[in-house]
């Protein structure tokens, strides 16, 4: 390697020196003060809008949604008519109840029907591997199989069960949409 000569030494020094030394002052604080002041009169003498749409002031039709080809599907009627003197927030606490009510029997039906589908499945695999002490229930089950075969029919049928329970839960969240509840309503 070459020695650096002391001159060079003393340029690379004081490159990053002179670098730092010609950085811009600050711009004034005042510059910021007249622009936030320009902006805040800008904005009282903008004009206003004149009407504000919201959900309350929109007007509502049955016919107002996207259309769709095919039959027209009668408008489901709500399960929760309205009393004489009630109000239409209380109306909408006690459809929402209903609902959820509905949507909470549904899914515990199902909870249900699952947790027994796990249980039956756990009897036939303890059912195939099951040893019998008596030596002629192992030769007449043997061929038969019939505690299998039994629970093999009763895992199927729950499983059929389970669907009808899905496909029910999905119907009634198609009513809950025809009914027009918002679908928060569904979940737990």
């Amino acid at each position: 390697m070459r020695r650096m000569t002391p001159a060079l030494l003393g340029l690379l020094l004081a490159f990053p020196l002179a670098l730092f030394a010609q950085q811009p002052p600050p711009p004034p604080e005042q510059d910021v003060v007249a622009a936030a002041r320009k902006a805040r009169e800008a904005k009282k003498n903008a004009q206003k809008a004149k009407f504000v749409f919201t959900n309350d002031n929109i007007p509502q039709s049955p016919g107002s949604g996207p259309s769709v080809a095919g039959p027209a599907a009668a408008p489901a009627e709500p399960s929760v008519k309205p009393a004489a003197g009630a109000s239409p927030e209380e109306d909408r606490k006690k459809e929402e109840a209903e609902w959820r009510k509905k949507f909470a029997e549904a899914r515990g039906k199902l909870a249900t029907a699952e947790k027994e589908l796990d249980i039956l499945q756990r009897e036939l695999n303890l059912n195939r591997q099951q040893y019998y002490s008596d030596p002629n229930k192992t030769l007449r089950e043997e061929y038969t199989r019939g505690d299998v075969n039994k629970g093999k029919a009763d895992i199927d049928a729950k499983k059929l069960e389970i669907a009808q329970l899905r496909a029910a839960l999905a119907a009634l969240e198609d009513d809950l949409r025809r009914a027009g509840g918002p679908p928060a309503w569904a979940r737990p």
